[in-house]
């Protein structure tokens, strides 16, 4: 039970320390935000609790495949604001942008056997 509350602890420390950052410093947190880190820790979760380092190799190599319609969300985002939507209809539009770019991506992915 302590592992699991250690997890949850420094897992929302770090959403919330970028959260608290970029009021002040907005460059810094998107270098912290941009950084693998929520994958870094999931390395080290299933690391500790596997020793699988196949497990490990084999996350890292699908994260990367699906970082990529991930990377629509940053660019339709700022793009729909500057175009003057508001935040909630831009974040929504983005999001969906990002929701279907996996839909197409997912099973080209799978038929390669990348996932």
């Amino acid at each position: 039970m302590l592992h699991y509350l250690v997890k949850l602890a420094l897992t929302s420390l770090l959403i919330v320390a970028i959260s608290e950052i970029a009021k002040r410093h907005s460059g810094t947190a998107a270098l912290l935000a941009a950084l693998p880190l929520t994958s870094l820790l999931a390395f080290v979760w299933l690391y500790l609790e596997t020793g699988n380092t196949q497990a490990i190799a084999q996350l890292s190599g699908q994260i990367f495949w699906l970082v990529i319609p991930s990377l629509l969300l940053f660019l339709a985002l700022p793009a729909l604001i500057r175009w003057g939507w508001g935040f909630w209809p831009s974040l929504i539009a983005a999001s969906g942008l990002t929701a279907a770019a996996y839909l197409l991506l997912l099973p080209l992915l799978r038929r390669f056997g990348l996932l």
